[in-house]
């Protein structure tokens, strides 16, 4: 009978396992209406002073378009914790 895992817990046998699947998120293009799944390495946030200057971005894989998509509270939490590459803007004021 082996004993080499006894002293392992369940925290540690699975610790190596946080990045088996990785994370990704669904848009769409708002031109060629195109669904699709993005990995958070294609996407940017970008955290403005306002609603209005938070928002999101990526360049649509079927026909190239850059979009831009206003982020929300509940879709900044998302990116952020999905490891979205994240820019914080200054406020001018």
């Amino acid at each position: 009978m082996s004993t080499g895992t006894r002293g392992m817990t369940v925290a540690s046998a699975f610790a190596g396992m946080r990045n088996v699947a990785p994370v990704v998120f669904r848009a769409g293009c708002p031109d060629c209406r195109g669904r699709f799944e993005l990995a958070a390495s294609a996407l940017r946030l970008a955290i403005g002073g306002s609603s209005r200057t938070t928002f999101y971005s990526f360049t649509c894989p079927d026909c190239g378009t850059a979009v831009r998509k206003p982020a929300g509270e509940r879709i900044v939490e998302l990116l952020t914790g999905g490891g979205v590459s994240t820019l914080r803007l200054h406020s001018t004021l």
